[in-house]
């Protein structure tokens, strides 16, 4: 009899710290497009390889889960916005800053407006947050495409920049940025460089040399195609000279006579009514008038 009390008291001891570790456990449920990862104290740390889906879970009070929004997000740096990289709201999906201040090769100052997408690996949030936190948008990705837009157009005057080499260094800023936020764990998706701004008299000569540079262009077309059709002609004048040095000299008097004969014969077989003049011709040949 004491032994079944003791049974239950025993059971009823493990039912009491089920319930009192339900209770005072976390209730947490990522909603879709978020990944957690777990952050133990007291054991293992931060389980930065295993990444909790979305749904409800269950954690115990001691520790820690930790969501990420893996979804794309979108900067902008633009005129009329806030430069201030500590403004930047991580919970959001679109956020703008200030347009980018870049220095030419020669030391000329250029206003960049940028558009970033990018997400971060959803099984790979353990690693970022390891390193940067769930700040990782303002202490990683927005310094890192500052860096990478003055890097690059840095190794390039304005004119350069600003017209004959805008895709090259497009280009080359879109790699050098995707390859560095790639290797901390965040996909770039897109970076779009949507404006460019010089000083108002560089910009004057630029265009005003592109357009002399069209006109340029154009004249040399008419040049060209004056030219094409001049050697057509020439071509067409000599085929027909041609054509007539081969012609007379194949007129020799007895072709001649032949193609009189033919002649001849032709009018002869003629339903015609017509006068038949013999031998009055230098080559012999008949005169024949039709009536």
């Amino acid at each position: 009899m004491k032994s079944k009390s003791i049974f239950f008291i025993v059971l009823l001891a493990i039912f009491g710290l089920i319930v009192l570790f339900f209770s005072f456990s976390s209730f947490i449920t990522l909603q879709p497009g978020e990944r957690g990862v777990i952050f133990r104290p007291w054991s293992t740390g931060l389980d930065k390889d295993n990444v909790l889906n979305e749904g409800l879970h269950i954690i115990a009070p001691w520790n820690k889960l930790i969501p990420y929004d893996i979804r794309e997000q979108t900067i902008e740096f633009h005129e009329g916005n806030s430069a201030d990289v500590n403004n930047y709201d991580d919970d959001q999906g679109s956020s703008s800053y200030g347009v980018l201040d870049v220095l030419d090769k020669n030391g000329l100052t250029i206003n960049v407006e940028v558009t970033v997408r990018f997400a971060i690996m959803s099984d790979k949030i353990g690693y970022i947050h390891e390193q940067f936190g769930e700040f990782y948008v303002r202490k990683l990705v927005i310094p890192e495409v500052r860096s990478a837009v003055r890097k690059i157009m840095g190794q390039y005057n304005a004119e350069e920049i600003y017209s004959t080499k805008r895709q090259e260094v497009e280009q080359l800023i879109i790699d050098e940025t995707r390859n560095i936020l790639n290797n901390n764990y965040i996909n770039m998706t897109a970076l779009l460089i949507r404006s460019i701004v010089i000083p108002e008299n560089l910009k004057n000569a630029i265009e005003d040399k592109l357009t002399k540079q069209q006109e340029a262009i154009a004249y040399d077309y008419v040049v060209q195609k004056g030219l094409k059709e001049k050697e057509l002609k020439i071509i067409q004048a000599q085929a027909i000279a041609e054509y007539n040095q081969i012609v007379n000299a194949s007129m020799t008097p007895n072709v001649l006579t032949y193609e009189g004969i033919q002649a001849t014969l032709q009018l002869a077989q003629s339903t015609n009514a017509k006068i038949v003049i013999i031998g009055n011709s230098d080559n012999g040949l008949p005169i024949m008038l039709s009536q």
